[in-house]
């Protein structure tokens, strides 16, 4: 009986390792949605302003969170599995390519919808975003994989997930915040 037992404690950790992905598909799969949506934002000329900032808040959004799971979890992660230069000049590399969009974020945010420049803005986003991640798919992600393997890639992938739930419930949560009426508000309404 006690085999039985550990056969099935075995097969339902397997299992919902299996169930969960690894960090490298977690992390192509933000980035899948992050072009979606700038490919969205950059080609829709009609877009009215609205929609356009909504587009922006999830892109910003979804931005943040993958990229703070990057820098707190998985690059470190990676620095440390992996030997050499070229090694270390990809990650201080993503860490800049990082920094570049949190500039550009709030340039895009603060032009108008219909000015000339708000196009020409969201095609420069949208390149440094697509530029970013196809280097770490094209280079990170392959040697990550190599150094780190199977098991320690599902780990991290339980880890970035975790993460990226909480700050999603953070982010949420301040969203919700910023619409509820005060008790000025309230009374106003009254």
């Amino acid at each position: 009986m006690p085999a039985t037992s550990r056969k099935r404690r075995s097969t339902s950790r397997s299992k919902s390792n299996r169930s969960g992905m690894d960090a490298i598909a977690l992390l192509k799969k933000d980035h899948q949605t992050v072009r979606r949506l700038l490919k969205k934002l950059a080609s829709s000329a009609e877009t009215r302003r609205s929609e356009a900032v909504t587009l922006l808040r999830q892109i910003e959004n979804e931005l943040k969170v993958h990229t703070q799971i990057e820098e707190e979890i998985f690059y470190p992660a990676f620095r440390d599995a992996v030997e050499g230069k070229k090694e270390e000049h990809i990650y201080y590399e993503a860490l800049e390519e990082h920094h570049v969009v949190d500039l550009v974020m709030p340039e895009i945010e603060s032009t108008g919808r219909n000015s000339e420049e708000f196009p020409a803005k969201a095609k420069v986003l949208k390149d440094l975003v697509e530029h970013h991640a196809e280097e770490e798919e094209s280079e990170m992600f392959p040697k990550a994989r190599k150094a780190m393997g199977a098991a320690e890639l599902r780990e991290l992938g339980l880890r970035l997930q975790k993460r990226k739930e909480e700050l999603m419930g953070e982010f949420t949560g301040r969203i919700q915040k910023m619409f509820q009426p005060t008790r000025n508000n309230k009374r106003r309404a009254a």
